[in-house]
């Protein structure tokens, strides 16, 4: 028999709330969109008696409702359903740039500008923002690589999994705010400064094989790999059930990119009594 679960999402306005909500239906789950938090409680009572995965979308269009959201999720945390509170960010920018092209005001904005609005929007979501279960940064994902994500997410429901997304990504792009843990692999030798390797990326064989036979490389991936190992029981006690790995080089391109896909492989080849699922993205790749 599945087991209950009720999911939490809110975020920020323009982060992606609507299409993680599409997502999640064709996924299986039943989804409730805007529902005043006092009443959280009593839906996540009635409807999980025939609905195993139930979602509940809370934003700031519910006024002053929203305010009673942390005493609903205390409330809820009392009780015997797991719950989880999934946030969607991004970069101002990012948000500016899409409310400009719906041209739609931010629900917050009134008479002053869109990132009037988007800050007066963060401070009122700092809060539940630290609470968060999951993250997800959806500055650089579009409509189609969102719904992947909710996917490799939310697709197991409460299967005893820990889902794991190595990143990685370039620190002259910004380090990535839903990441977990943030690993540095800039010690590595970069495979720009050889031309024959420049054009290509840590995907590449040649690249991955030069990265990767660097002295030290294969120790620094292994040693990382153990201490990722040793807090996975902790994650599931915790009811943590996805963690980002942020690698990072320069570019994103190579080091961190070749780094990234030899540490999933060895968390999924590792043997564990808790189930791993491990998966390489690359945030960066193509940017240049």
């Amino acid at each position: 028999m599945a087991k209950r679960e009720l999911l939490i999402l809110t975020g920020m306005s323009g982060a992606g709330r609507s299409t993680v909500a599409h997502a999640l239906e064709d996924l299986g789950w039943y989804v409730v969109d805007n529902l005043p938090p006092a009443l959280l409680p009593q839906l996540a009572e009635q409807t999980l008696e025939t609905h195993t995965a139930l979602a509940v979308v809370v934003d700031v269009r519910g006024g002053k409702f929203f305010d009673e959201l942390n005493s609903a999720l205390a409330q809820l945390k009392k009780s015997s359903v797991p719950i989880r509170l999934l946030f969607l960010d991004a970069t101002d920018q990012a948000l500016v740039q899409r409310f400009e092209s719906t041209r739609r005001p931010h629900p917050l904005q009134a008479q002053d500008r869109i990132v009037d609005g988007i800050a007066r929007e963060r401070a009122k979501l700092e809060e539940i923002r630290a609470q968060a279960d999951v993250v997800i940064d959806t500055s650089n994902l579009n409509v189609h690589q969102l719904e992947k994500r909710t996917g490799e997410i939310f697709a197991a429901g409460m299967l005893p999994t820990l889902r794991v997304n190595v990143l990685s990504f370039g620190y002259k792009y910004g380090i990535p705010v839903d990441a977990d843990l943030v690993l540095d692999c800039r010690f590595i030798p970069n495979p720009h400064w050889i031309p024959e390797l420049r054009p290509l990326t840590g995907l590449d064989a040649a690249v991955s094989a030069k990265v990767l036979t660097s002295e030290g490389v294969a120790d620094f991936v292994k040693s990382y790999v153990e201490v990722v190992q040793k807090m996975i029981p902790g994650y599931f006690r915790e009811g943590k059930k996805y963690v980002t790995i942020a690698i990072g080089c320069t570019g994103g391109k190579h080091r961190s990119v070749a780094v990234s896909e030899e540490i999933a492989r060895q968390l999924n080849n590792s043997s564990s009594d808790l189930e791993i699922s491990a998966h390489a993205t690359h945030r960066d790749v193509g940017r240049e």
